[in-house]
């Protein structure tokens, strides 16, 4: 409880702050004065100082904060007035504030990325047309399999575009597992044999890249235990083959299971260092019940923590903050047309988003990877950004709206009807929130397994 309060109070603070610095640089340069710079909303708490005119405040309600600018919401017309400014110094002060969250949204993945994050990775099988006079020196076959070095994973980037090995290659003898025709085989290396140069030289496939994190109970319509329970399937086994096809990046489990509804199948997994084939047949459509899959297994990649170097970090980071965007202006739209269950599409309000970061928080804190709780500050200044710009009233977006009216009418609406406009606007989101949050307080939300995404 603790450290969901504490590490809520410190992400929200620095991401509000991020805004309305952003509102109330801006607005200087463009020469508005801001009579307060507060943390949290009214009433007021505690002074902290005053600087070139405004004050600097920490308030009570610690959901927010704001940049309280003369003028903002009246008629006021007076020289530093918000409303005596320029239409372009007004809205490069508004778009100020989400511009600052989109930058930090990019600095925040971008430091997820050079700092550690689970990618999937993948066993390199040698390909079996793999040169053999070449494998003879590392006592290899074709279509060995290279699981351990020194009893760690020996493991690989399932992906082409992340060409990353995190396994320690140095100049020591190791000792190197690999499965050779179902049967696992312990080889000596010297100092000079080395598993970079090794797969440097030959074709190899990445192979059992995904693993089940769950396995599926009876439901009470069908009464009948799923297909992976009935079969034995566990948590933790890894999926080779599905009959003889070899599940790979080009040939997902799920494609593979797809095609094979209704048909008894053979599977080739692997349990503990031991290989083993189950029979199993996958459900039809219809057999199958809602939420579940066609074998009742829940499935996720196997993972490695990878880092990128600065400028594959920074364009990972632009990426990842356009990628959220278009989600979430996708989001209206897939709800309307059925992609998305309404469930899946509810908003959360500040006790449904302290729990996500106590939960990120946690997870860093338990593991000391910095990844969950810096991604997921990403998010959230990237979601802070775009809700801003939304034209609702009391948003940033809203007042927007408002400057581009005044644009193609070529005169303003009158400031006292538009603050009107505003303070509506800001009780009924006042309302919203105290909704969301009653409703956050009374129900119990999925949240994110970030010890099984860093494959903890």
């Amino acid at each position: 409880m603790i450290t969901t309060i504490v590490s809520f109070v410190i992400v929200l603070g620095i991401l509000v702050f991020i805004h309305e610095f952003g509102h109330y640089w801006i607005a200087r340069r463009n020469g508005i004065v801001v009579e307060e710079f507060g943390m949290g909303y009214p009433p007021r708490l505690v002074k902290l100082f005053t600087y070139d005119g405004t004050d600097f405040t920490i308030n009570m309600i610690p959901f927010g904060g704001f940049a309280r600018m003369k003028g903002e919401d009246a008629a006021d017309m007076s020289p530093g007035a918000f409303n005596a400014a320029s239409r372009g110094g007004r809205a490069a002060t508004l778009l100020a504030g989400p511009v600052m969250n989109a930058l930090f949204a990019i600095v925040l993945f971008a430091a997820s990325s050079m700092a550690g994050f689970p990618a999937s990775a993948a066993y390199p099988q040698i390909s079996a047309d793999a040169s053999k006079e070449l494998l003879a020196k590392y006592q290899l076959e074709p279509g060995d399999i290279l699981q351990k070095v020194n009893g760690e994973p020996l493991l690989v980037s399932a992906f082409a575009d992340l060409d990353q090995r995190w396994f320690d290659d140095n100049e020591e003898a190791k000792t190197i597992t690999v499965s050779r025709q179902g049967e696992l085989i312990d080889l000596t290396w010297n100092a000079d044999q080395r598993i970079g140069d090794l797969l440097d030289a030959v074709e190899y496939t990445p192979v059992l890249i995904t693993k089940i994190t769950g396995v599926a109970e009876a439901t009470s319509e069908s009464g009948a235990s799923p297909p992976a329970a009935v079969a034995g399937l566990q948590v933790g086994d890894i999926f080779y083959s599905v009959n003889d096809e070899i599940v790979t990046t080009d040939n997902l489990l799920n494609e593979i299971i797809s095609r094979e509804r209704g048909n008894d199948v053979t599977l080739t997994i692997l349990r503990d260092d031991q290989w083993m084939t189950v029979d199993i047949r996958p459900r039809t459509v219809e057999e199958t019940p809602p939420g579940q899959g066609s074998l009742g297994v829940v499935i996720g990649p196997i993972t490695q923590l990878a880092k990128l170097g600065f400028l594959d970090s920074l364009r990972d980071g632009v990426a990842n903050t356009f990628q959220y965007f278009g989600l979430v202006l996708q989001l209206p739209y897939m709800a309307l047309t059925g992609q998305l269950a309404p469930g899946e599409a509810q908003l959360t309000g500040p006790v449904g988003i302290a729990q996500m970061i106590g939960s990120a928080a946690s997870a860093t804190i338990e593991t000391r990877i910095w990844f969950p709780i810096l991604q997921l500050s990403a998010i959230l200044s990237a979601a802070l950004a775009i809700t801003n710009l939304l034209p609702l009233p009391a948003l940033d977006g809203g007042r927007l709206l408002f400057i581009l009216i005044e644009t193609v009418r070529g005169r303003r609406i009158s400031p006292e009807r538009e603050g009107m406009v505003h303070m509506v606007g800001f009780v009924l989101l006042l309302g919203l929130i105290a909704i969301i949050t009653v409703r956050d307080i009374s129900s119990t939300r999925q949240g994110i397994d970030w010890l099984q995404i860093l494959g903890q």
